[in-house]
């Protein structure tokens, strides 16, 4: 279950909010007059939701690249194209 806290929380506890944010890795959603204001997470965990966010665009674009028709190569090709370039047996 999400974590929702005021955001005097913020102001008045925020190691306690910090030690949540790395235990849980979890984000912490902070509101203001009652409405959605903040959301605090932790570094670690910001850093693997941009890797996820990133890995997802490039899956979209090599997705439309598929249905675009951009030409393609089989997969086995593609692996031993990787494993001379790096040299891996």
């Amino acid at each position: 279950m999400p974590k929702i806290l005021p955001i005097s929380d913020l102001r008045n506890n925020f190691n306690e909010i910090s030690a949540i944010c790395h235990q849980d890795a979890e984000p912490v959603y902070i509101t203001k007059n009652g409405k959605g204001d903040l959301v605090v997470t932790s570094h670690k965990y910001f850093e693997r939701l941009q890797a996820k966010l990133d890995l997802y665009e490039k899956l979209a674009v090599a997705e439309a690249e598929l249905v675009n028709g951009v030409a393609t190569i089989p997969h086995d090709e593609l692996f031993d194209k990787l494993k001379s370039k790096y040299h891996v047996e």
